[in-house]
């Protein structure tokens, strides 16, 4: 255990960040593993800093977990190290006197946070945070020319020194001096912090519900009157019933049914013995018109269910190259979503990976058919091969490797600026960060508060006109330039650029167990709404398969753990899936971004996404997204198998309606 000393030496801080004033209590946990509801903490660090920068204070301890350490290749905590370790209870009182009043910090803070708030949780005590600061996502914001965001990477670049990786106490010093340079980086940009609100967590029941086994068979449709059950139907119970919920529940399962805990339009029979009791249920399959069977005759059905079709395995030919978009249903017909039609096929330098090959990227924009094979055989003439046109060379990516941020002008104005942009070869911003390199002035942009941080960054600023010929000289023939920046910076980890519609392959895991693959949404920060991101887990028709394959700020888990919705500030959330550990019946991931009130993503603005494989990973691929002009809800990207393969789609599909009408065309209730 080490004892709470002041630092001596001075911070390397500055002045001017009055706005990031905080106490800050910086956090590293070791842990068992990496679910928070089942693995323990092995070892804790907080180091504390006040608002002018200088450490306070600072305390680390290893802990016994009364479990198996985990992964000791890791983190180097064996079962021996860790036996006369206090338990968590003995140490909850100091460290939760170091994290009252101020904002815990931590790399991936939501990781460090549910494990704290599982451990006081157990030690029935309350967890005295109420704002945590992710330095992941604040290095997100900021962008810094490094090759990845992780706590090594990012501690070379900001030039911090580390001893000893895994080790709590020195990476959450080295997370001291990271967070410093990047408030100063922070500064510079004019960035608002991604601080996020934490509601408390006393109670030891927040979290999921143990994993339910997936039914294995597709659901065959509606069950018709006077006709047997069929394995893989979707069945609703409510209203009293003479046997036990919990025993029909498990011979409806052990019969391969699939029993959900609501009624939607694919719901293949309700079973009750009130159908006019009017209960929610009840209720929602007379507006559907879903069948009704009471009790009895259910469990006479049960008795004779038949062979239903299991759900396909991943496929062993190979991945296709083009795919649509998939409608929801015809109830929820999308509205146009983007101000604008043309969306040219351009990709940027492919980005760095662990993949053994460059992915392969589909655009949606249709090409030329491709050349029929040749035979090969003996005696077959091979024609010459034709003489290359001017029409066969590729279009002229002039903003190839540039990021480039649009300011002021109407939402319609804007998104046809943003498409012209990915036209050009570039990727289009939607916050000033290290990686910009030019900004495009439109009508109002003049006011926009970050045009002043233009000339300090050396960022050049031009007028709409240069989105025609950015080739141009800055001699008032289509540009403004307040500055000129001689040549684009190498970026170490460019991502792929992916217009609307795009699709790429995702690379083959390299090492195990693989890594989560992230979907990231950030978007401008917004003063008048919020915007809630939320993910389904599909099935081949388009459906969950069951009612906790829903994930949303109210239940930001499903129960087996393969898909979490992440928190990390209120511009920015990410949804993270275990794809390697999806059942065979999970066929796609769709992810949606959703707005409260009356406001639309007209509002908004862009929405950025991003494909990363792994915490802290360099991303693999980026669109920037324009809803048009009244959707509430904008589906953003998915995850999606093709034969054997995962792929990554840029969507961005607008609907009027809001989440319950998303919801409901993906087989899942909910109150509006």
């Amino acid at each position: 255990m080490t004892p709470r000393t002041p630092s001596s030496s001075p911070s390397p801080y500055v002045s001017g960040l009055r706005d990031y004033a905080f106490d800050w209590a910086l956090v590293d946990v070791e842990t068992s593993g990496l679910v928070a509801r089942r693995d323990r903490v092995l070892s804790i660090a907080v180091v504390t800093i006040g608002p002018d920068g200088e450490q306070t204070g600072e305390f680390s301890t290893l802990l016994n977990p009364g479990c198996d350490p985990g992964p000791v290749d890791v983190h180097g905590l064996t079962a021996e190290r860790l036996l006369g370790a206090p338990v968590f209870e003995e140490v909850a009182g100091r460290i939760g006197a170091l994290l009252q009043d101020r904002v815990l910090v931590a790399h991936n803070a939501q990781f460090d946070y549910d494990f704290l708030a599982h451990e006081f949780a157990r030690a029935r005590l309350y967890l005295p945070v109420s704002q945590r600061l992710c330095t992941l996502a604040l290095n997100r914001q900021v962008d810094p020319p490094a090759e990845d965001m992780k706590l090594g990477t990012l501690a070379a670049h900001y030039g911090v020194p580390q001893t000893r990786a895994h080790d709590a106490l020195d990476d959450a010093r080295v997370l001291a001096g990271i967070l410093r340079a990047t408030l100063r980086e922070a500064a510079r940009l004019d960035l608002p912090l991604p601080l996020v609100a934490c509601p408390p967590r006393q109670d030891a029941q927040f979290a999921p519900q143990p994993p339910k086994t997936p039914c294995a068979y597709r659901n065959p449709g509606r069950a018709e009157a006077g006709g047997p059950l069929v394995q893989g139907m979707k069945i609703a119970i409510t209203g009293e019933t003479a046997t036990s919920r919990a025993e029909l529940v498990a011979r409806s399962v052990a019969a391969g049914l699939n029993v959900m805990s609501s009624v939607s339009r694919h719901t293949s029979a309700l079973v009750t013995n009130e159908a006019g009791s009017g209960s929610s249920k009840a209720r929602r399959a007379a507006a559907e018109g879903v069948p009704v069977v009471d009790e009895h005759t259910f469990l006479q059905l049960l008795g004779d269910v038949r062979p239903g079709t299991p759900h396909r395995a991943a496929e062993t030919k190979a991945a296709g190259t083009t795919s649509k978009v998939s409608a929801i249903t015809a109830a929820t017909a999308p509205t146009t979503a983007v101000a604008t039609t043309t969306t040219a096929p351009t990709t940027t330098t492919a980005p760095t990976t662990t993949a053994a090959a460059a992915p392969t990227v589909t655009t949606p924009t249709p090409t030329a058919p491709a050349a029929p094979a040749i035979p090969s055989s003996p005696g077959t003439a091979v024609p010459a091969p034709r003489r290359p046109s001017p029409a066969d060379a590729p279009p002229a990516r002039p903003l190839a490797g540039r990021r480039v941020l649009v300011l002021g002008g109407t939402h319609p104005a804007a998104a046809a600026a943003r498409t012209r942009i990915v036209e050009l070869g570039g990727s289009a911003a939607v916050n000033l960060s290290r990686s910009v390199t030019d900004a495009v002035l439109l009508a109002g942009g003049e006011a926009d508060r970050r045009i002043h941080r233009m000339p300090d960054l050396g960022l050049p600023v031009h007028d709409e006109h240069w989105l025609t010929a950015p080739g141009a000289a800055p001699d008032g023939t289509g540009t403004t330039s307040r500055a000129t920046r001689p040549s684009v910076p190498d970026h170490p980890r460019t991502p792929l650029v992916l217009p609307r519609g795009g699709v790429v392959d995702l690379p083959a895991p390299q090492r195990t167990p693989a890594p989560l693959w992230h979907i990231t949404a950030a978007w401008a920060p917004q003063d008048a709404c919020e915007i809630d991101v939320v993910a389904f887990v599909l099935d081949e028709d388009e459906q969950v398969t069951f009612d906790e394959d829903f994930i949303f700020y109210g239940a930001p888990e499903n129960p087996a753990g393969t898909v979490h919705l992440l928190t990390d500030g209120p511009a920015e959330q990410t949804v993270a899936v275990d794809l390697t550990a999806l059942p065979p019946s999970s066929r796609k991931v769709a992810v949606a971004a959703v707005i409260d009130r009356e406001r639309t993503f007209r509002d908004v603005g862009a929405v950025q996404v991003t494909a990363v494989p792994g915490t802290g990973a360099a991303p693999l691929a980026r669109a920037t997204l324009d809803a048009a002009t009244t959707e509430r809800t904008l589906l953003l990207a998915e995850f999606y198998r093709r034969g054997p393969v995962w792929r990554f789609r840029a969507v961005g599909q607008g609907y009027d309606h809001g989440l319950a009408g998303l919801a409901r065309g993906y087989g899942v209730d909910i109150a509006d």
